[in-house]
């Protein structure tokens, strides 16, 4: 196994990690600053009302796109496999 084949399997790792998890933190992202600024509009300064929807949003990403992600794991995790008959 060569130094190339190596780079090009972890440089793969690393987009399906960025694109699997992109989704998710962006829903957090964006709960996130639409509760931050709530927060700064009503000066309410609960730590409860910052988590609490955050794990909703993710849930809710996470069960929408659960299935395209298992897919896109499962393909990334074939190839894998595939390339250990070929060394």
């Amino acid at each position: 196994m060569s130094i190339g084949t190596i780079i090009s399997i972890l440089r793969k790792g690393v987009l399906e990690i960025l694109v699997l998890a992109s989704p998710v933190l962006g829903a957090a992202l964006i709960v996130g600053l639409i509760v931050a600024i709530f927060q700064a509009v009503t000066s309410i300064q609960e730590q409860t009302l910052t988590f609490v929807p955050k794990i909703f949003a993710i849930l809710i990403v996470l069960a929408l796109l659960g299935g395209w992600m298992f897919t896109s794991m499962q393909g990334y995790t074939i190839d894998l496999f595939s390339m250990i008959s070929k060394f």
